[in-house]
């Protein structure tokens, strides 16, 4: 199969899907997919099986969720949140939604009469800006000075309280339950006192709930009590505890070269595919490979495009690398294809799907014109 290529393993893929599926069942939480973090299409048959709907951010993704999520689930539902809505989207938008959730109180006032005329039972919410957060990096802190996400104590408008069926917060990034448990102190603190009309709370995403360390049984604790003191419906949007660790990318190295350090040259790129690497920053574990020096042969790994900087890092090998050796970079579904580019015009990995079979599906391929169609 030609290089580059995102593999997700359907049956891994299901394992992540069966850990909510349980914490739905003894919580009886929601969970709805984030587009935003894993729109893996084509493992949509399967994901809707078990998820409840999208949690989606802005029109297209609606339309994704709509066209091919809803089609396997035709209860499942769809909510759309964006940091501001434009004129020109806003009545698609509520056509295609379950629920609209607005980001300032500002936002909510000047389209709720359009969304109401055009999706009279939609919900609706607000975000809410908790001020708390330990989100590991400032670049995906929602609670971090000055954010512009979701509405403070401070600038809660009560008069927007007669439009509100729920209320919204994010918060984590890639964390455990006592984060969770963290901010939802200071949510219950400071919004408790408008709950009475509220249909619902969406607890946002962020939740490693798929990752081995994570404390499922407590999560379902905090769920099962929150819905019991406050008789409200609780949601939960994960995307990347969908995707976690369900598969990976695969590379070929084009060319060795020496200059100061052996250095490999691969067919994939960490700014157009792998941007998370660079951006949270953390280093992508290499199947086979360990820190440099701590195996007998290191190499850097570089990108194919012009940028310097556009390094996977350093990594060592049992044996020497040759040109055409494959390098496959452990768990790089979520947060990667969603967030591709094609700079440079470098070739976009095609995407495929390790089916419970044993098949081997080719489920998208790139070339010249995806680039082109981006361009004028």
């Amino acid at each position: 199969m030609k290089t580059p290529y995102y593999l997700c393993e359907e049956k891994l893929l299901e394992n992540n899907l069966k850990i909510l599926a349980s914490v739905k069942e003894k919580s009886g939480a929601k969970i709805i997919l984030a587009l935003k973090g894993f729109a893996m299409w084509g493992t949509f048959p399967l994901v809707a099986k078990y998820l409840d709907g999208c949690t989606t951010s802005g029109l297209y993704e609606a339309y994704l969720a709509q066209e091919e999520f809803v089609k396997y689930n035709n209860k499942a539902e769809i909510h759309t949140y964006s940091p501001a809505f434009s004129d020109d989207e806003i009545e698609k938008i509520a056509q295609v939604s379950d629920h609209i959730v607005f980001n300032s109180s500002t936002q909510l006032k000047r389209h709720i009469t359009k969304v109401k005329e055009i999706n009279p039972t939609i919900d609706v919410s607000l975000r809410i800006n908790p001020e708390i957060s330990s989100a590991p990096k400032d670049i995906y802190n929602p609670c971090g000075i000055y954010s512009r996400l979701g509405t403070t104590l401070l600038n809660f408008d009560e008069n927007i309280l007669k439009y509100l069926d729920g209320l919204n917060f994010h918060a984590l990034c890639e964390q455990n339950v006592d984060a969770l448990e963290e901010v939802l102190l200071v949510f219950e603190a400071n919004f408790s006192k408008y709950f009475k009309n509220l249909k619902y709370i969406n607890f946002g995403g962020g939740h490693h709930i798929t990752k081995k360390d994570y404390d499922v049984e407590k999560l379902i604790r905090i769920i099962k009590n929150f819905r019991e003191k406050y008789n409200l419906e609780v949601y939960l949007e994960p995307g990347e505890a969908v995707g976690w660790e369900s598969g990976y990318l695969v590379s070929s190295v084009l060319d060795l070269m020496h200059n100061g350090i052996d250095i490999a040259i691969l067919d994939t790129s960490a700014e157009a595919h792998m941007p998370d690497t660079l951006a949270m920053p953390y280093r992508a574990e290499v199947r086979g490979a360990g820190l440099a020096n701590e195996k007998k042969y290191t190499y850097r790994l570089g990108g194919n495009t012009c940028l310097a900087g556009d390094i996977m890092g350093d990594y060592s090998f049992d044996k020497p690398l040759k040109i055409g050796d494959k390098v496959i970079f452990e768990d790089q579904i979520h947060y990667t294809f969603v967030k591709n580019t094609t700079f440079n015009g470098i070739k976009l990995p095609s995407l495929v799907i390790l089916r419970k079979n044993g098949k081997m599906e080719i489920v998208k391929e790139f070339g010249y014109e995806e680039y082109k169609q981006r361009l004028s």
